[in-house]
């Protein structure tokens, strides 16, 4: 179950505190307890998993490469899917390099990979998929172990166009929730 609302500064502020006391944040975490998220999307030519999304349909997949803090040297291509409102997500690394070549175009290497999800993957972009946009946010997560879940507040989400600043993680990308507010997921099993 993934479960997203937004939340002003305030609420953000009252609630973080709170989460704090409660629960252990992500092992991922830095010291002030977050962490930045990078994700370039895949989408076709007309935008088909932003409509979808957008729409609400019932079944529906995207597919992204995401990385972490500053370090581009650990990067996953993921796909997320929704199947009568419950979530799911396949991961596979890909070396920096991989990604720079699919990022030029150059993908073919997916396709005699042996891994499932890279092997889809090349089938969806021989057919139009290709990079649409950056999101990039600072998260700080809370985990707690009965039912599966983590609670996250993504903060200052940001984005950009262009596939080739995705490793730039000092590129700055523009603001866009005006006002400024969190996104608050809560992610569990039962």
């Amino acid at each position: 179950h993934e479960l997203k609302h937004r939340i002003s500064p305030a609420e953000d502020l009252v609630l973080a505190q709170r989460l704090r006391k409660l629960f252990p944040h992500d092992k991922n975490a830095g010291p002030d307890g977050s962490y930045r998220v990078t994700s370039l999307y895949f989408d076709t030519p007309y935008d088909r998993a932003y409509r979808e999304k957008m729409s609400g349909v019932d079944r529906r997949e995207k597919f992204r490469l995401r990385y972490y803090g500053t370090d581009t040297s650990f990067i996953r291509l993921e796909k997320k899917f929704k199947i009568n409102g419950l979530c799911g997500k396949r991961k596979v690394r890909l070396e920096k390099e991989k990604v720079k070549l699919l990022l030029t175009g150059d993908y073919d290497f997916m396709a005699d990979s042996g891994e499932p999800l890279l092997v889809e993957f090349y089938s969806k972009l021989k057919r139009g998929m290709e990079p649409k946009t950056i999101v990039c946010y600072d998260r700080e997560a809370f985990c707690y172990a009965p039912g599966n879940v983590r609670v996250t507040l993504d903060r200052n989400l940001r984005t950009g166009l262009s596939s080739v600043d995705f490793f730039n993680t000092d590129l700055y990308h523009v603001s866009v929730m005006d006002p400024p507010c969190t996104v608050l997921e809560v992610k569990f099993d039962r």
